[in-house]
């Protein structure tokens, strides 16, 4: 295998340590959410990438197509945008509560406010 061969893999690679990394390394909520949501669309075009196969064909019976892609790798995704989608947006929400009650969404003045209560 050649390396533009496995380009898909490389770019998965690079978003889940982009992803991971703001993680970590934030304080701020809203750009672990951020970060967050990077690594989830890393996870989502591994699975497509893994779900392709090169000379397939979509799942549809006619003369002469011997070769299918599997249509489910791209259905489970499909339900994983939607259900990232509601959980970035809960996320937010809690978020949007956290900064009415602290007044930041740093973490460590979150946690530094805490001790003082």
């Amino acid at each position: 295998m050649e390396f533009l061969g496995l380009f898909n893999y490389w770019v998965v690679i690079v978003l889940m340590m982009i992803g991971f990394y703001i993680v970590i390394c934030s304080n701020n909520l809203i750009k672990k959410l951020i970060g967050l949501t990077i690594f989830q669309t890393s996870v989502f075009i591994m699975y497509i990438s893994m779900g392709k196969i090169t000379g397939g064909t979509a799942p549809v019976l006619a003369d002469g197509i011997t070769l299918y892609s599997n249509p489910l790798t791209h259905v489970l995704i499909l339900t994983a945008i939607v259900v990232g989608i509601a959980t970035t947006a809960l996320g937010l929400a809690i978020v949007v509560r956290i900064h009415e009650s602290y007044g930041t969404v740093e973490e460590d003045e979150i946690h530094a406010k805490d001790k003082q209560a």
